[in-house]
């Protein structure tokens, strides 16, 4: 059996990116190909915060419709984007291998404002919270849109600096000279990685799009997202999770903030690396919730009720 596979994707400009370099890696190994983009409740909805619009999945959800209605047959996400329960039916098939998993500050030349009062942007609960964990005398603002949006949004306003994921501006060649890395801030689950879509029925796709799987980065964000799916924190809690494979072992670092930065619940782990990454992400969490986690977390929910 041959056939066309019709890869979906957001219209932006870095999911477009993300979409041909899969296209790519297929046509390399000698499958036919076909773009289809669609644009996502969380690129038309800009003026509203994404922890306000209540939706996990908001940026994945109309590709998950396209692909149950068989409109795709795959579909590329940034994976940090992706709810850690997929719909019924679809699977993950692929981990591209990572990218940079930083997060990075792009200012407006001067960082005098890191001393003094200053006001950042960002869209991301998690980045907020640990900015004003650091900076508490800073004000956060929200700021949404793909990543060209939110840097012309960043030269238009009186803002001292925004935060992005340096993955996404790196790779649409659009990573500014004016910017610091922010090696303090524990990046978003699987930050950095590209992940494939599969329907679990469709064993040509499954094939295909296996063989772009890169198992270090599959170990390491399962790691992280399971982190995450046992915290229950959604893509809106301010849950920071990293996971790095070194000399056989998996070295993990995660984090829980308050929405407002004052409470840090931390924790540093290792494991070797032929260990179940499933329950290893799963004991972190747990160690998080015992420590006064599950407290935390009851106290933010009830917080993004209000």
């Amino acid at each position: 059996m041959s056939k066309t596979i019709r890869i979906g994707t957001r219209d932006s400009q870095l999911a477009l990116w993300q979409a041909h370099t899969v296209e790519k890696k297929l046509n390399d190994l000698g499958y036919a190909t076909e773009i289809v983009a669609v644009k996502s409740t969380g690129d038309l909805i800009l003026d509203v915060p994404l922890y306000e619009l209540g939706i996990t999945g908001i940026f994945t959800k109309t590709l998950d419709v396209a692909m149950i209605r068989g409109e795709v047959d795959i579909a590329v996400h940034s994976m940090k984007d992706v709810p850690t329960a997929l719909p019924k039916g679809i699977v993950q098939a692929a981990v591209l291998e990572r990218a940079n998993v930083n997060d990075i500050l792009v200012h407006k030349g001067s960082l005098d404002f890191l001393h003094d009062a200053g006001t950042i942007a960002t869209g991301s609960l998690r980045r907020q919270a640990q900015w004003l964990h650091r900076y508490p005398h800073h004000n956060v603002t929200d700021l949404r849109g793909n990543v060209n949006t939110r840097l012309q949004k960043l030269k238009e306003n009186d803002w001292d600096g925004a935060v992005f994921a340096a993955a996404g501006l790196e790779r649409i060649d659009l990573l500014p000279d004016n910017y610091i890395d922010l090696d303090w801030m524990i990046p978003a689950p699987a930050q950095g990685a590209m992940v494939v879509v599969v329907m679990e029925n469709d064993d040509y796709c499954l094939e295909a799009v296996g063989k772009l799987n890169h198992s270090e980065s599959e170990l390491c964000t399962r790691v992280e997202r399971q982190f995450l799916r046992t915290l229950e924190g959604g893509c809106t809690a301010p849950i920071g999770a990293l996971a790095t494979a070194i000399d056989g072992e998996i070295r993990f670092e995660g984090v829980l903030l308050s929405i407002d930065g004052k409470e840090r619940i931390h924790l540093e782990k290792v494991m070797p690396a032929y260990e179940d990454p499933v329950a290893f992400g799963n004991a972190c969490a747990n160690e998080v919730l015992n420590n006064g986690g599950n407290e935390l977390m009851e106290k933010i929910r009830n917080e993004l009720k209000k």
